[in-house]
């Protein structure tokens, strides 16, 4: 029996399980909160015990981010965090380190540089595109305007 893509696309529809858009969203939002909130305790952390300033403790606070997100990662237990979390897990700066070191754990046997260095950017480059285009943008604008980065 050959069903055309129209049929098995209206087949496929009624075997797929039903989604809660509202537990998703639920999800999503207290484990993107509860990420920024641990974010926040780090920061905390680095300025009363440290001594630091919150804009200098800011910096050591995302690299701490970051590094517990690929050890998690590495171990795989931020896929299955992400799978619960959805969204939530992707939208903090966790879920960028964990796309490019998914992308690097996924392709290291195809060795070093053409394996990790050549496919870690592939999802992550357009964010960093991105990133550096918009700031270009807004520099220009900045220097239109002569409010100096203000």
């Amino acid at each position: 029996m050959a069903m055309s893509p129209k049929e098995y696309q209206s087949f496929a529809k009624t075997m797929e399980p039903p989604r809660s858009i509202w537990s998703n969203c639920l999800k999503a939002f207290v484990f993107g909160g509860a990420i920024c909130v641990f974010g926040q305790a780090i920061q905390e952390m680095f300025v009363h015990l440290m001594g630091m300033s919150e804009t200098a403790a800011s910096n050591p606070t995302v690299a701490t981010l970051i590094l517990i997100s690929v050890i998690l990662t590495s171990l795989g237990v931020y896929d299955k965090i992400a799978q619960w979390a959805g969204a939530g897990s992707a939208v903090p700066v966790t879920g960028f380190a964990n796309s490019m070191c998914s992308a690097a754990l996924e392709h290291r046997s195809e060795g070093l540089v053409l394996g990790v260095g050549g496919n870690m950017f592939k999802l992550a480059g357009s964010v960093i595109v991105y990133g550096t285009v918009a700031a270009f943008f807004v520099g220009i604008v900045h220097l239109i305007l002569g409010t100096g980065g203000q």
